[in-house]
């Protein structure tokens, strides 16, 4: 009667096997390590930069427990914290001599001691939040006069492309500081076009004036449109970011407004933290522009803007470009890795309507002439590709160079995330430690040890054998929700703690009603095998109940919550899902392998069973 089928069996061995595999990661703790890895695009990492960080080690007579290299990086293991700290200023000395253009990003970072076996199963230790081992806090600095700067130029291309199709003729469109001139050849050109000019661009305010025998339209940003662009780029750099974030995969990220024109962002609990730097503090921003061609076979580039092209062989060519922006990265939509038809690595694009339109005009003005990608970063512009437009193109185009398919991925992330809004700076960097360090991991650890005794000595104490099966369960419980956990790779925090603890006292909870239940039977003189299998049977409606109402209170809190509601909400909502799985299916395993096998059974283990009459 109370006996399981084989592969049910079969099913709760493999479950706490695989919950065995994925908690043991936890125990075993991280190793300071010292990792190295692109700071520019052009950087390549290599088997070349691994032998040169293992000679520097060497040559420094600092001992490693390991070095390995993969798509992150170059990543050395050490075996305390004072050799990491030494390892990396020795590693950032001999990679960047020159600390104002530094090629490599040399980091701290903790790597799990989790043995290979582990690892091939995949299974890693769960990540811990800021309040118990810190992570990383940026300190952005958004350049407001350049997001003003970046708006009006992007007016300038825009107006540029509306006149011509309007077939208004003009002397030229420059961009003055944060101001646009357009100069006519007489006031009557001037004075028709101004109605026009003020209809496409209504956010700035536009002067009349005489320079030079030209008739100059000058348009000023009104004061009003200046605000909504600051609080724009603020806004919209938090999502770029929010983005490039999500792609290292963070639980929990803190990412938010400081003040006017600062953006903090903290990643709790990351390990890959020169991955994070490379991401979050890489300030990149695409521009688009015709090259100067003849001032390229002159050689004269004087007063003109000129940017590196660097090939693979290492050869650096000037390339001087035209002042005029065609578009910025604000018009790609999407962006993948990919090849172009000779085989070579390329980035697939995608731009929005405007944009499309605007690259469909200049490369049918512009044809056989030569069209350079840049790239910013960190104040440094480079061209990444310069060639020569072949024929019409519109929204869809490929951005080839002298990339590796690595190169081309990182890329691809950069546009994909989104564009900035206004270049940012790193103002402030830093790995922070716990706000209330390892005694709060000790007291945690602490709390749902003891929390867990006291409920099963009851448990124990109060329905005796059913107790001790109740107990196994709510052991099998906490297996599968730290690796779970683990599994998913979750921030676990002071709250999640918590949510840990309640979620052990809530998940006896359906013990209890079993056991009841099975007691209630045996009052009513039920036999106990069919007691068993009623207990089991009627209960679960109710347990069912009142965890889907639970469930979906901690389902609000995981929606609408954020920071430390969420990372409780997260552990609250897995702990209902795990208890429900151990407290009906692991305990009748265990039930099922104590009583199962008796075909008579004259009594069950279940404390005391008050019957109708009994004491009076």
């Amino acid at each position: 009667m109370n006996r399981y089928p084989l592969w049910k069996n079969a099913l709760v061995i493999v479950a706490l096997l695989l919950g065995l595999i994925y908690t043991l990661p936890n125990f075993y703790g991280e190793a300071p390590a010292v990792q190295v890895s692109t700071a520019r695009t052009g950087v390549t990492i290599d088997a070349e930069l691994m032998s040169q960080v293992e000679n520097t080690l060497k040559q420094a007579s600092i001992a490693h427990t390991g070095l390995t290299l993969d798509n992150s990086g170059v990543r050395v293991r050490l075996a305390d914290t004072d050799t990491q700290l030494k390892t990396r200023d020795v590693l950032e000395k001999a990679l960047n001599p020159d600390a104002n253009d530094a090629r490599y990003v040399v980091a701290l970072n903790l790597l799990s001691k989790s043995p290979t076996w582990l690892r091939s199963f995949g299974a890693l230790p769960m990540y811990l939040g800021l309040d118990l081992r810190g992570g990383v806090h940026f300190l952005l600095q958004v350049d407001m006069k350049g997001a003003l700067t970046k708006r009006v130029d992007s007016m300038a291309s825009d107006l540029r492309t509306q006149l011509r199709e309007k077939n208004i003729r003009h002397g030229g469109i420059n961009r003055e500081g944060d101001t646009l001139a357009l100069r006519f050849r007489d006031a009557a050109g001037r004075d028709a076009a101004r109605g026009t000019v003020e209809s496409v661009l209504p956010d700035m305010a536009w002067t009349t004036s005489e320079s030079g025998g030209d008739f100059v339209l000058t348009g000023r940003m009104k004061e009003i449109a200046e605000k909504d662009i600051r609080e724009s780029a603020i806004k919209q750099n938090i999502l770029t970011l929010q983005k490039r974030v999500n792609e290292l995969g963070v639980a929990e990220p803190i990412i938010q407004q400081q003040g006017a024109d600062r953006i903090v962002v903290q990643l709790p609990g990351v390990q890959d933290v020169a991955k994070a730097k490379d991401l979050i503090g890489r300030t990149a921003t695409l521009e688009v522009r015709l090259v100067d061609q003849e001032a390229m076979l002159s050689g004269n580039m004087d007063g003109l803007e000129v940017y590196p092209e660097r090939a693979r062989n290492g050869i650096v060519t000037q390339v001087p470009v035209k002042k005029q922006v065609i578009l910025t990265g604000e018009r790609f939509e999407t962006a993948q890795s990919s090849f172009d038809d000779a085989n070579r690595p390329a980035v697939a694009v995608k731009l929005d309507s405007t944009g499309g339109r605007i690259m469909r005009t200049v490369t049918r003005e512009n044809l056989k002439k030569m069209m350079a990608i840049l790239l910013f970063e960190k104040g440094r512009g480079e061209a990444i590709s310069v060639a020569t437009i072949q024929g019409e193109f519109g929204d869809r185009f490929q951005i080839t160079g002298q990339f590796s398919p690595q190169e081309t991925n990182t890329l691809a992330i950069l546009i994909r995330s989104g564009a900035l809004a206004a270049p940012m700076d790193i103002i402030e960097e830093r790995v922070i430690g716990p706000s209330l360090g390892a005694e709060n991991i000790e007291k945690g650890f602490n709390s749902t040890m003891w929390g867990f005794l006291a409920i099963a000595v009851f448990m124990i104490g109060y329905y005796m054998v059913f107790g001790f099966i109740s107990s196994a369960a709510l052991a099998a419980n906490l297996l599968f929700l730290i690796a779970l956990l683990s599994l998913l790779q979750a921030t676990l925090t002071l709250p999640g703690i918590a949510a840990i603890a309640l979620t052990l006292g809530m998940a006896i909870d359906a013990n209890v009603l079993i056991n009841e239940r099975i007691r209630e039977e045996l009052r009513n003189g039920v036999s106990p095998q069919a007691a068993i299998t009623a207990g089991y049977e009627r209960a679960w409606a109710t347990i069912l109940d009142s965890n889907v109402t639970t469930m979906i209170a901690g389902l609000a809190l995981l929606i609408f919550g954020s920071g430390p509601v969420r990372g409780f909400a997260v552990v609250h909502c897995l702990g209902i899902l795990t208890s429900m799985f151990s407290a009906v299916v692991v305990s009748r395993a265990l039930v099922n392998m104590v009583y199962g096998r008796a075909r008579k059974l004259e009594k069950l283990s279940i404390g005391t069973v008050w019957k109708p009459g009994a004491g009076a």
